[in-house]
């Protein structure tokens, strides 16, 4: 399981009402031993970590592909348009929606993947 697909799953919340559900419904004549409580703590506390660690690499990403893509901001750019066409242009701006790159170049948004060259002007 990656971590991305991790919080997701499991989530703090989740957590917790599980955690509860399992302390209300315990046979109070045999209880959750200190050993197996102990043990979901840490639990917890390692999902909250995580959590912690997938919304800070999230935005170091983002800050990584911003810094890459403006580099190429006011560059001439080869790419393929949505219909497959070979086309050059100006990049005007560089964005990330939804996790991805991209670039917007007159009138097209262009991925990065769909970036075939770049011409530097000298």
């Amino acid at each position: 399981m990656d971590a991305v697909n991790f919080n997701s799953q499991l989530g703090r919340d989740q957590f917790m009402e599980l955690l509860v559900t399992q302390l209300r419904n315990q046979d109070p004549l045999e209880p959750v031993n200190q050993q197996d409580f102990l043990g979901q703590l840490a639990q917890f506390s390692s999902l909250q970590g995580i959590e912690q660690l997938n919304s800070n690499f999230a935005e170091s990403l983002k800050f990584q592909q911003l810094s890459q893509g403006g580099s190429l901001v006011g560059s001439r750019v080869e790419y393929t348009n949505a219909q497959g066409e070979p086309r050059t242009g100006l990049v005007d701006s560089a964005r990330v929606l939804n996790g991805e790159l991209r670039f917007q170049v007159g009138d097209d948004t262009v991925r990065l993947a769909d970036l075939t060259g770049v011409i530097r002007s000298t």
